[in-house]
């Protein structure tokens, strides 16, 4: 079992359930999935940066990304229909908590300039997401094989559609939050 998996069943289900009077412990909110994205706008004009996109989310996340395709054509962005323009996937259960302890004690902390992650980023429901600005902060990505450096977007979804009780929850897991 994944080490966040274990303490958030140890410490944080009896912190969150006398913190916020539950009497039950399945009332505590827990992590649903999280979703990583990585968008490649090149992507569109050569399809190698879009497989480049998967096999790097694939490495950060460890399972395998899917590629997205546009919606819908947007002329000013020379967008059309169903052309691949990024990667995703989404992940749950033992995977989730592997990535969030490594994206919290390994990848945020060698950000540059990284002062701490907003507490304006909830959705109204109790879902938290943000964005990396480079794909080399994991450990995972070795540098020398990079030829592009992309964003990615990581959102965490959780079981409560109350932003306050989500906050609780992710400061439970160590969310580096501006203070």
């Amino acid at each position: 079992m994944a080490r966040l998996k274990d303490y958030y069943f140890e410490k944080i289900v009896p912190q969150l359930k006398a913190e916020l009077k539950f009497s039950n412990d399945f009332e505590v909110p827990y992590l649903r999935k999280i979703v990583l994205n990585m968008g490649v706008g090149e992507g569109t004009s050569d399809s190698k940066y879009i497989k480049q996109a998967v096999e790097e989310l694939t490495m950060i996340s460890g399972q395998k990304a899917v590629i997205t395709s546009a919606r819908k054509s947007i002329a000013t962005f020379k967008l059309r229909q169903g052309q691949k323009i990024g990667a995703m996937v989404t992940l749950r259960r033992g995977l989730m908590y592997e990535f969030l302890d490594r994206l919290i004690n390994i990848a945020l902390p060698r950000v540059r300039d990284f002062h701490g992650l907003s507490r304006k980023s909830f959705d109204g429901n109790g879902n938290y997401s943000f964005g990396v600005k480079e794909q080399i902060v994991f450990p995972e990505v070795a540098i020398s094989n990079v030829e592009n450096i992309h964003g990615l977007d990581v959102t965490v979804v959780t079981s409560t559609n109350d932003d306050v009780h989500a906050s609780l929850l992710l400061k439970a897991f160590n969310f580096p939050f501006v203070s």
